[in-house]
């Protein structure tokens, strides 16, 4: 029989190794030195091992619990371990399995879980990449935490799932509401790829009986620039960040480019913001040409924010940059504006001012390989092997009528036909071959 004092004095060998107890209970020493508990029995003629419980001699000098007090696989003394034997043979002649009866005791323990505990339990352990992940925990904590979050989860129901689509949809948000409706799913799935068996209430739902949405090739004309920059100055927002919509237009930068831009990456001097590879959509690293007009709003950008690492911080913690979602309700707020005022405007986004200037350059006779390399857009096929040039010189040339373009379109309205009359002046280089 085994002694406490021996317990204590077992030490890691590097392979697991067994010393006997009684009435087939052993202690089994890991190579780590972790003393287990187990039992050995058959069952309807297939072997088990039942894990009573991990060895804590710090348990020692406490009086042994009652057996209604214990639990398979808690840490234990010597004498409740063998309390929990006699339990597990009495389970075997009854023709009982004491593993099974553990395991789905666990099982138990996992599908009291609410909600909101496996909805973390997702958010910690799914494989997503970071910026997918950190949108769908932003938009569960503010569309399903507060309702979904105590509900068990057989208590969330399709009908319950819909209304709250439908809640968040009404406020104007239909793409939060369908992402809502997918986080269900995952989560719900999740669960039952654990081995629990629950139904999915997401499943009944299809995402387009909460919203649909079609394919948008918006781009701004010239006037429609003017009009927007022009209402823009009348918007109430801050100031940085009716220059960060300028700022975007004139660099052609993605979104998420901009929002995590850091100081470290700008060199005033040679007038170039080096973007990391890290922060790219293709992983290259991506040089981006700045016109004085870029480089005077950075210069506004460092005057208010110089404290931060980021070019333009989030308003109130100037350690995060601003959020994913601000510039977008600039643009809302602004384009509202615009149509309050009885002017027929179509909605657009950030992503929009991106496309916008791609289409405006090309319709203005630019290059397009010097336009694709500024939009970081890598090309494919054979050309891509024999194209490596980067064009830095015709590109920072380019961004610089680019400038002088939209200061133009934003102090005068063009007509209909502007294009060509604002970007005759910035494009004649261009057609004599002096930028080539």
């Amino acid at each position: 029989m085994l002694t406490d004092m021996q317990l204590r004095a077992f030490k890691p060998t590097g392979k697991l190794y067994k010393v006997a107890d009684q009435q087939g209970l052993y202690a089994a020493v890991t190579p780590t030195g972790v003393i287990s508990f187990r039992f050995d029995y058959r069952i309807q003629g297939r072997r088990e091992t039942l894990v009573i419980g991990k060895y804590d001699s710090s348990l020692g000098a406490r009086k042994p619990r009652e057996v209604s007090e214990l639990a398979y696989g808690h840490s234990v003394t010597l004498a409740e371990a063998r309390l929990l034997l006699a339990q597990a043979h009495r389970s075997v002649e009854q023709g009982e399995s004491p593993s099974r009866a553990k395991a789905d005791k666990r099982l138990e323990a996992a599908e009291a879980l609410t909600f909101g505990a496996w909805s973390l339990k997702y958010f910690a352990e799914a494989k997503l990449a970071d910026s997918t992940k950190a949108m769908r925990r932003s938009i569960y904590d503010r569309n399903l935490a507060n309702e979904f979050g105590r509900l068990k989860l057989e208590e969330l129901t399709p009908a319950r799932l819909l209304a709250r689509c439908e809640r968040i949809k009404e406020r104007g948000a239909s793409a939060p509401a369908v992402h809502a409706r997918e986080i269900v799913l995952q989560v719900y799935r999740f669960v039952q790829a654990r081995g629990l068996k629950i139904d999915n209430p997401a499943e009944s739902i299809r995402p387009s009986a909460i919203a649909t949405f079609r394919a948008r090739d918006r781009a701004l004309s010239p006037s429609e620039i003017h009009v927007f920059f022009n209402a823009l100055e009348q918007t109430a927002t801050l100031p940085t960040l009716r220059l960060a919509l300028k700022f975007m237009l004139l660099t052609l930068v993605r979104k998420s480019e901009f929002i995590h831009a850091t100081w470290d990456e700008v060199d005033f001097q040679n007038a170039v913001w080096s973007i990391p590879k890290e922060k790219m959509k293709a992983g290259r690293p991506h040089n981006v040409y700045l016109s004085q007009q870029a480089l005077d709003i950075l210069v506004a950008f460092k005057t208010c924010f110089g404290a931060s690492t980021h070019l333009h911080p989030g308003r109130y913690e100037t350690t995060l940059p601003i959020s994913a979602a601000t510039l977008n309700r600039v643009i809302d707020a602004t384009v509202t504006l615009i149509r309050s005022r009885g002017e027929d405007f179509e909605p657009f986004t950030v992503h929009d001012l991106r496309r916008s200037a791609s289409t405006l350059l090309h319709e203005a006779g630019f290059n397009s390989d010097w336009i694709e390399k500024c939009l970081a857009h890598e090309q494919k096929g054979v050309r891509a092997v024999y194209n490596r040039a980067e064009y830095a010189e015709q590109r920072r040339r380019m961004l610089q009528n680019w400038a002088d373009m939209l200061d133009e379109w934003i102090q005068t309205r063009p007509r209909n036909s502007a294009l060509e009359d604002c970007a005759g002046s910035a494009t004649s280089s261009t057609k004599t071959g002096c930028l080539d």
